[in-house]
């Protein structure tokens, strides 16, 4: 199940932009095909009879229904082989798309609510990632990720069952659905994280309001905002993540699919570039969404006429964006530069 062997087309196809990936859920890599394989192994009952009934469900008039069909197929999940085969097959397809580095979300609590293990959930995608470098070219990091629509007290234990294994993880975010539940809900875990010495990472501004944005900075702290798209309705705001140049991870296919923006051709992408954000391009949930990493940089240049240069800046924005240490990131940026596609 880990392999993803590369078609003819592909191996006479210019070599992609080398990239980093910094908003990825392994949970939404989850292809009908590795779904219905995993649904036979652990004796699980899917809603749908066959792949493409299944690939027709992945039509979402919002955010919150796309989290219903997403939550409903993890119920495939269970052992430590399924989590390693999921990253696998992710990590497979992202070393065709051109990654190089992947920062990778996963959800503990969508698993553990189930009666999964969190050290089963963290082993399983641990056993991947170890050997990613080596059998794909990939550095990994690993994001744990809390649940907004849960409540604050079950992030806090969920952080506290995660503590055996922080030396697995890099970085903590905040993801599924967003309005209604501010990133000021999470305060006390989030500082819990950053005294553990964690990154910190959060949703905010996709579905919710540019306020979101700010409360993640000023009350979570975080290094990062993922999605970020809605920020460009406040001056102030863009003025700030653009003084301290804070990263957007920003997933063009997946903002059309989620309606979020209507049409790939009006996406913000190029006016937050020209106000001088630090924008990366990311997958989100591939599975679901229409395309890995690259599939996002090829829809972006044709839907908004990006140039090579801008492509390659959105490529170097990645690592730049990344939590590499210094050497890997130069290494990288080398490769970017010395690229030839």
């Amino acid at each position: 199940m880990a392999s993803s062997p590369s078609s003819p087309s592909n191996a006479t196809a210019p070599a992609p932009l080398p990239k980093a990936e910094l908003h990825l859920h392994i949970e939404g890599t989850l292809e009908p095909e590795l779904a219905f394989a995993l649904a036979e192994r652990n004796g699980v009952a899917l809603p749908y009879s066959t792949e493409d009934e299944l690939r027709r469900a992945y039509s979402f008039a919002d955010l919150q229904s796309f989290l219903n069909l997403y939550y409903a197929l993890m119920a495939v999940l269970c052992t430590e082989d399924d989590f390693a085969d999921l990253a696998h097959a992710y990590l497979a397809r992202a070393k065709e798309q051109g990654v190089r580095h992947a920062e990778i979300f996963f959800d503990p609590q969508a698993h553990t609510g189930r009666g999964v293990p969190i050290g089963t959930v963290i082993n399983g995608l641990a056993r991947a990632l170890d050997s990613a470098r080596e059998t794909y070219g990939i550095s990994t990091r690993l994001i744990m990720c809390f649940l907004r629509d849960e409540s604050a007290e079950s992030a806090l234990a969920t952080f506290e069952a995660a503590r055996p294994y922080l030396d697995r993880i890099t970085a903590v975010g905040l993801d599924s659905a967003e309005v209604g539940h501010p990133p000021s809900k999470f305060r006390e875990v989030f500082a819990l994280a950053r005294e553990a010495g964690l990154k910190c990472v959060a949703h905010a501004g996709e579905e919710g309001p540019p306020a979101y944005v700010w409360e993640a900075l000023d009350i979570l702290g975080v290094d990062r905002i993922d999605h970020g798209v809605r920020s460009l309705e406040d001056e102030r705001l863009v003025a700030r993540l653009v003084a301290d140049q804070v990263p957007l991870t920003v997933c063009p296919l997946s903002n059309v699919r989620l309606r979020v923006i209507d049409d790939l051709a009006d996406h913000p992408l190029p006016a937050m570039l020209d106000a001088g954000l630090l924008v990366t391009v990311n997958s989100d949930d591939p599975a679901y969404f229409g395309g890995y990493a690259d599939d996002n940089f090829t829809a972006v240049r044709d839907a908004l006429g990006l140039d090579g240069e801008t492509l390659r800046t959105l490529a170097r924005n990645s690592f730049h964006a990344s939590f590499l240490d210094e050497a890997a990131r130069a290494e990288y940026l080398k490769e970017v530069d010395a690229h030839q596609g």
